[in-house]
């Protein structure tokens, strides 16, 4: 697919405005805030097995640090092409939409990875004074990516559906904690329709991840998540023909 082109127009919008630089300078200032107080809280309390319980109360921190900021890193992708009226050109170029959504989404991904292996120091600083188990800690990460690539994946849904990009960022911070909380009341409802809840919550698939366990299901279900919103995503710029181009 021809999408480096889109990808780099991407990643230098990113890093020519301040988006890039304050989303990275929010993610990184209260994630380390977070990984100090966590560790000065589980030192005081003497646990067991510092590293694997750090993690775990570290990344479930982190995740929620993801679910304010990527929607900022979305909320432009398409929603500022349509209010500056680029996205009509753009299509006239020799470019599918899917070659126009992956280079989007990929370049939107390229900066989660970024923020991802900046955060690597705190293992890296921590495993000079104490020994890290890697196996746990890889596992953090990997639910980390797969869940930030479903957001990412919900952020560009919704912002190809409108041109306003406050409007995005909420809608998609809407969206995110929709399907994050959706099974926290599950008591409310019956046993059968608590358990459909339970299978496409955000938080259960991501919970196991942050124990340190892999479970092959958890990753079919992030992906299956993000190719669906992504096909959503398609489907809303193949309307844009339905709509003669508005």
């Amino acid at each position: 697919m021809n999408f480096f082109p889109i990808f780099k127009k991407e990643i230098r919008s990113y890093f020519t405005s301040l988006i890039a630089y304050m989303v990275l300078s929010v993610f990184l200032v209260i994630s380390g805030y977070l990984y100090y107080t966590n560790l000065a809280v589980f030192i005081l309390w003497g646990g067991e097995n510092l590293t694997q319980g750090l993690w775990q109360f570290l990344f479930h921190d982190i995740r929620m640090i993801l679910l304010i900021t990527i929607p900022l890193l979305t909320m432009r992708l398409f929603a500022e092409e349509k209010k500056l009226g680029t996205i009509e050109l753009l299509v006239t170029y020799p470019f599918r939409d899917i070659e126009i959504l992956a280079g989007k989404y990929l370049a939107c991904l390229s900066v989660l990875i970024l923020m991802l292996l900046l955060t690597l120091t705190y293992p890296v600083v921590l495993a000079l004074f104490q020994t890290v188990d890697p196996e746990p800690l890889m596992s953090c990460y990997l639910g980390l990516f797969l869940l930030g690539a479903a957001f990412i994946s919900c952020g560009i849904f919704v912002s190809s559906m409108t041109e306003n990009q406050v409007v995005a960022a909420l809608v998609s911070s809407g969206f995110i904690f929709f399907f994050w909380l959706i099974d926290w009341n599950e008591g409310a409802v019956n046993p059968q329709l608590g358990q459909v809840l339970h299978h496409i919550s955000l938080y259960e698939h991501f919970y196991n991840f942050a124990r340190g366990v892999i479970d092959t299901k958890d990753i079919v279900f992030f992906i299956i998540f993000s190719l669906f919103f992504l096909f959503l995503t398609l489907r809303s710029l193949a309307s844009r023909r339905w709509r003669g181009l508005r």
